[in-house]
């Protein structure tokens, strides 16, 4: 990638994207060992949790996101309704959180530099109701597109043909939300469904409505009061040499990861003006960078 003068930066895209676990290598010194309850005659309910979760450092895999369950490339952590001010439902997940108790209390992830995205439009605002539900000022999301992806012509399949994002967000959309009653902490909350009703995106076993939800559901399960769980589709990825497991939820640029498209993303970006060249412009503060929430 070739970097121009950094008073009009050309970024790529930014793309907001969780980390939820890191998975020990297949090698022969790194096997994830079996349960314990394998071979004997007390139940797997009785063992506690690989040593790995007590501490990193140690043998087994490591879920960074413990709001909950892993499967094979999918994770079920709890669904949540917030609404807009005029009253549309917002349904939404937590992945990070700049608030270290309630990072551990809730099982995310715990970020304490989301502090420094409250500048300008990155985030925006939400209150507390008093059944403890979120009530969001602006931010609406559209995922009645049909997502679609052609590649380029011959040996230049990228960039493709055509690129349309399966989920929209306005121009005040981002999935990082300030709580303004609760220490003013910052959470990454993406929204999975909007305006719709618990019955009208209700998929407890069956593939969903992706006009409905967001393209990364695989399962959704509201409660009709609020609640539920969803299933997200996960991705592979290699970080530090360990098979890991990220969520991607929003970028900038349509092409990417089944994402909603935010254009507010693209306000992220800042640097001094005069740079050239990949070094100077990253020194600038001039790059762009994928953020979000680890799961494994």
């Amino acid at each position: 990638m070739s970097w121009k003068d950094c008073s009009k930066p050309v970024i790529p895209f930014f793309a907001l994207a969780s980390m939820v676990a890191l998975v020990p290598s297949a090698v022969a010194q790194e096997i994830t060992p079996p349960p314990p309850s394998v071979g004997t005659n007390v139940p797997a309910s009785y063992f506690g949790p690989f040593p790995s979760q007590i501490d990193r450092k140690l043998v087994g895999p490591v879920q960074l996101l413990r709001s909950g369950t892993l499967d094979i490339r999918t994770i079920e952590i709890p669904l949540y309704l917030g609404h807009m001010d005029d009253g549309r439902n917002v349904w939404y997940i937590l992945t990070d959180t700049s608030d270290k108790d309630n990072a551990e209390a809730l099982g995310l992830n715990h970020s304490g530099k989301l502090h420094y995205s409250n500048v300008g439009r990155a985030t925006r605002s939400a209150r507390l109701n008093t059944r403890a539900g979120l009530v969001f000022e602006t931010g609406t999301v559209d995922f009645s597109p049909d997502r679609k992806l052609v590649p380029g012509r011959g040996a230049n399949a990228f960039p493709p043909r055509v690129a349309t994002p399966g989920s929209i967000g306005d121009a005040d959309y981002t999935p990082l939300v300030r709580i303004e009653n609760a220490g003013g902490h910052v959470y990454n909350a993406p929204v999975v469904a909007f305006d719709k009703t618990a019955a009208q995106i209700r998929s407890c076993n069956k593939r969903p409505n992706y006009n409905l939800v967001h393209d990364r559901v695989a399962r959704i399960c509201p409660k009709g009061n609020g609640g539920g769980t969803v299933t997200i589709k996960l991705t592979g990825i290699f970080s530090f040499a360990k098979p890991s497991l990220y969520m991607s939820t929003e970028a900038s640029d349509p092409v990417s990861r089944r994402s909603t498209t935010a254009p507010s993303h693209r306000r992220r970006a800042s640097c001094r003006s005069g740079a050239t060249t990949a070094s100077s412009a990253e020194s600038s503060g001039c790059s762009s960078w994928p953020t979000g929430p680890r799961v494994v």
